[in-house]
């Protein structure tokens, strides 16, 4: 199912990106010298699905994705506009580093910036854990929206 988030609503980032730091773990757009690294990660980490959907945020300008990284080692990403304008996601953490707030903070982080470039609402497209996405930042179910735009994606080997 989809959700759709306020983007005129959301939480402050800058406590995110203070705690983060205070945790020697940056924020950031990736450059493009670390669009290949970035992008193995999310395949060999994720899937090639979400890597693919990555690439295309990685060749706009600005870049539609945040990563989160700390000593070189890439944590997490989270992208926007990748499958289709005004859509955020895929998202994925490091399962090493999960339940410390990095998804949270990506998620705050990436919002913040579709907000910066005019969107007023992003979609959360086939979302996992809906609470979460809920209780960070106030989305709510889309009523009869799956399997929405992903109805056409090809199955692997295709």
């Amino acid at each position: 199912m989809d959700m759709l988030v306020k983007l005129y609503e959301l939480p402050p980032l800058e406590a995110e990106v203070a705690r983060l730091s205070a945790a020697g773990i940056r924020l950031n757009r990736p450059l493009a010298p670390n669009a290949f690294q970035l992008l193995r990660w999310i395949e060999t980490t994720f899937d090639a699905g979400w890597a693919s959907e990555c690439s295309v945020t990685l060749g706009r300008q600005p870049v539609a994705c945040w990563m989160a990284h700390r000593d070189g080692q890439i944590l997490g990403f989270a992208c926007y506009d990748a499958t289709a304008k005004g859509m955020f996601g895929p998202m994925g953490v490091d399962e090493t580093v999960r339940g410390h707030g990095l998804g949270r903070a990506l998620l705050i982080a990436t919002l913040h910036d579709m907000a910066s470039q005019g969107y007023a609402y992003a979609v959360i497209g086939g979302v996992g854990p809906a609470e979460f996405y809920t209780r960070t930042v106030g989305a709510t179910l889309i009523p009869d929206s799956t399997p929405a735009i992903y109805q056409w994606m090809l199955a692997d080997g295709e």
